[in-house]
């Protein structure tokens, strides 16, 4: 195990490691979600109270499960780079940042689309609400923190803290409709209990999340990739990578 972890520290063999998995993430990812948009746009039976106004919870409830699940990613990668030393997994928390911004304006652009006809208005300072736009705060704050520094290893260093601390908002984001009385609705699938969603609907927002994970996935090995390149611009070894490619 520790060798297949030194090996995928280098910064060569994951630069190429990165470009094999791509494609092998993004079309699987492309056709998850073509099915899974028809199947929640097209198949699934309208809501009886909600009628078709739920169905942007297939973009909604997939965005918002990545806004957290990205960033757990990046506060692990930057951890593992504070403790090893490690200069690739800054490397991965840095690429992870930009993605997880984008989830979470999706999530709260979603959710504000949603909440107008639902709730009668556009924001509302609900626990869920708050939480999820402090945790864009996060994201924002940990590339202006690493864009405040000229010396890679002190932006390193100083973004990994930010992340690693920041780590914490992530379960109140998630728990915050079971701890406080809130607008939005408690959970629907993640229940001990069966969820409380008809497999009609539930299938296609499974394929959905999936896709979602995938497509994560390959924009991941992209900007890994690219903030190689950058970090690695003057190595010999990418310059031979360069032109045998």
């Amino acid at each position: 195990m520790w060798l297949w972890f030194h090996k995928l520290s280098s910064p060569p063999y994951a630069y190429r490691t990165a470009g094999n998995l791509r494609p092998w993430f993004f079309w699987p990812a492309i056709i998850m979600m073509a099915v899974a948009a028809y199947g929640g746009l097209v198949l699934a039976p309208p809501d009886y109270q909600q009628k078709d106004a739920f169905r942007i919870l297939y973009v909604h409830v997939p965005s918002a499960s990545l806004s957290l699940m990205v960033y757990v990613a990046m506060a692990v990668a930057a951890a593992v780079g504070l403790i090893w030393r490690i200069k690739l997994a800054h490397a991965v928390a840095a690429a992870c940042a930009p993605v997880g911004a984008w989830f979470t304006v999706l999530t709260l652009a979603t959710g504000s689309i949603y909440g107008r006809p639902m709730w009668g208005t556009w924001w509302e300072w609900d626990p869920r609400l708050t939480s999820e736009l402090i945790l864009l705060f996060l994201y924002l704050g940990y590339m202006a923190l690493r864009a405040s520094f000229d010396d890679t290893q002190r932006a390193d260093r100083a973004s990994a803290i930010l992340a690693v601390v920041g780590v914490v908002n992530v379960p109140i984001v998630k728990y915050s409709v079971v701890w406080w009385n809130s607008l939005h609705q408690g959970p629907s699938i993640s229940k001990l209990s069966a969820p409380s969603i008809d497999s009609s609907m539930l299938w296609p927002l499974l394929l959905m999340m999936l896709g979602f994970v995938l497509y994560f996935a390959a924009v991941l090995c992209d900007r890994i990739r690219s903030e190689i390149l950058k970090r690695e611009r003057n190595a010999s070894w990418l310059s031979e990578t360069l032109v045998g490619s």
